[in-house]
């Protein structure tokens, strides 16, 4: 086993992501002496369009894993998608194929799905999406999978989207999960949070936080103190990581 995974590269394609959480763990996971000669490292780049030298100067890659903000925009640079990524239309994970072709897959939505599902109770029935970016994508298509409506909020109101001043009490009343899918509340502006009416979160509510770095994030403490469960988003990203291993395996 270790002589077929010889000398292979991966690694995360974003910006400004010296704080990964991909970096770390994969890292971490090749140190096993079975995964001998893997390594993981950052790609970290200021535009999408350097996407293409990066590609080029690296023919040695396999498997790249896609943070924010290129989930959307990576997309066009690559010559095919999973039906799911298709349906999704956000990419976070790419394998590089025998032929030398890129091929991008969605593996949030399964890592969300499968850490949110040990939460669920008869009375969660409806989600709020905070962000309209590429990680909420994947959380929107799982929700479809565990046939939970949803709505998203955005600092603009725009078709099939709410502002954040229209939620009050009603919403809290008709909305049992609040997931927060933008980086506001990440390291180091970890006193910053989604502009909510916190006081409405009751213990019938899961606040969700995809953000992992601080582990309970300004969201999460002030939901928290309303009774409400919370989560953030580490499992999420472990099981994404091993879906992403295996597709990059296979």
């Amino acid at each position: 086993m270790v002589d077929i995974l010889l000398r292979r590269r991966f690694g995360l394609l974003g910006r400004n992501i010296s704080y990964s959480f991909s970096k770390g763990y994969f890292t971490e996971k090749f140190n096993n002496e079975v995964f001998a000669g893997n390594s993981y490292e950052n790609f970290d780049i200021s535009d999408i369009n350097f996407f293409t030298e990066l590609v080029r100067n690296n023919p040695d890659l396999k498997g790249l894993n896609v943070t924010i903000p290129y989930k959307e925009q990576v997309i066009p640079f690559l010559d095919k998608l999973s039906k799911k990524a298709t349906k999704i239309g956000a990419v976070n994970t790419i394998k590089f194929t025998k032929k030398g072709k890129l091929k991008g897959y969605n593996t949030d939505y399964y890592g969300f799905k499968k850490s949110l599902e040990p939460l669920l109770e008869p009375h969660h029935k409806k989600a709020l999406i905070l962000g309209t970016g590429g990680a909420s994508k994947g959380v929107a298509y799982a929700l479809e999978e565990l046939d939970i409506p949803y709505t998203f909020v955005s600092r603009e109101a725009k078709e099939n989207i709410i502002d954040y001043d229209l939620i009050n009490a009603t919403t809290f009343d008709n909305f049992q999960i609040i997931i927060n899918c933008t980086p506001v509340g990440t390291s180091p502006n970890i006193e910053a949070c989604p502009n909510l009416p916190y006081e409405f979160f009751t213990e019938k509510h899961i606040a969700y936080d995809l953000i992992y770095n601080p582990e309970e994030t300004t969201f999460l403490k002030k939901a928290k103190e309303h009774g409400a469960i919370i989560k953030n988003g580490y499992d999420m990203l472990i099981f994404q990581a091993e879906k992403a291993w295996k597709i990059w395996n296979k």
